[in-house]
């Protein structure tokens, strides 16, 4: 992955070209053309429209299990698909669109996140995953519910202080999105005291709250994420409504740096934000 790419997400959640996918493509392009293969031929071959073999050659589309396989087997086994295939193999329960950035995620040494929407993710208790999948059409039967699910708590494993080294975090929540009630009291009784266990239990943790009283706020162009990977390099992310965007482009990085610093800034001191969480949830 290189500086000035990114990857977002085109219509039904299939990612745009991104440097995996285009390095997938190219080799998938490469070997047909060395077997002498058309697109349509090698479609014919393994069941995909030679659109499909086209979309996927320029890195326009993730590839199907299927077609990788066929096409090495039409391509002559070198194995270089089955191999590359596995990289770019699709992770149930997260969007297409998050599944570069969840790569990253893994092997971070920092993580910073601002959420005015839900509580991110990371801290998010089961039942808090289900009333936030349940929210939002179309709603997900009780498999993609489950699948959801599973792939969140396993990601919460990004957290622990035993990864070697562990990775700092930041959280910067809106009040809002604490005082919503989303899936109703108890469901946010638990929630709250899972943040408060989280706090305490995880020195690599801080979080911080906006309080709801902000006039100079400099996030309201929604939520983000920041990322230090072990080499000190640093990406983006950012999403929206059925769409989002990984961002590697090292100007637009700086310039979300300086708008999470200012976030930071703003918010309530990881004391007082304990505190503002207490008196929450002894409300409820």
């Amino acid at each position: 992955m290189v500086a000035e790419s990114t990857a977002g997400a085109g219509r039904g959640g299939e990612p745009e070209a991104s440097d995996s996918l285009r390095t997938f493509g190219a080799v998938l392009q490469a070997l047909r053309e060395h077997a002498g293969l058309s697109r349509q031929e090698l479609g014919d071959r393994v069941g995909f429209s030679k659109h499909t073999i086209a979309s996927v050659e320029l890195g326009r589309r993730m590839p199907d299990p299927v077609l990788v396989e066929g096409s090495e087997e039409a391509t002559g086994n070198t194995g270089a698909l089955r191999k590359a295939g596995e990289c770019l193999a699709r992770q149930p329960g997260l969007a297409a669109w998050f599944r570069q950035w969840a790569r990253l995620e893994a092997t971070a040494i920092s993580l910073y996140t601002y959420e005015c929407r839900v509580v991110p993710g990371l801290l998010q208790t089961e039942a808090y995953m289900k009333a936030v999948s349940l929210s939002v059409p179309p709603i997900p039967d009780e498999e993609e519910l489950a699948e959801r699910v599973a792939a969140r708590l396993q990601r919460q494993e990004l957290l622990s202080v035993g990864r070697k080294p562990a990775c700092a975090f930041s959280f910067i929540v809106e009040e809002a999105v604490l005082g919503r009630g989303t899936g109703g009291k108890e469901v946010m009784r638990a929630q709250l005291d899972h943040l408060l266990d989280v706090i305490d239990r995880h020195w690599n943790v801080e979080m911080q709250v906006m309080p709801l009283w902000q006039p100079d706020h400099p996030g309201l162009d929604g939520p983000m994420q920041l990322l230090e990977t072990p080499d000190n390099q640093w990406f983006a992310y950012s999403e929206g409504q059925e769409n989002g965007r990984f961002i590697a482009d090292r100007k637009s990085i700086s310039l979300l740096q300086h708008r999470y610093a200012k976030l930071r800034s703003q918010a309530l001191t990881p004391a007082d934000s304990r505190s503002l969480l207490e008196r929450m949830r002894g409300a409820l």
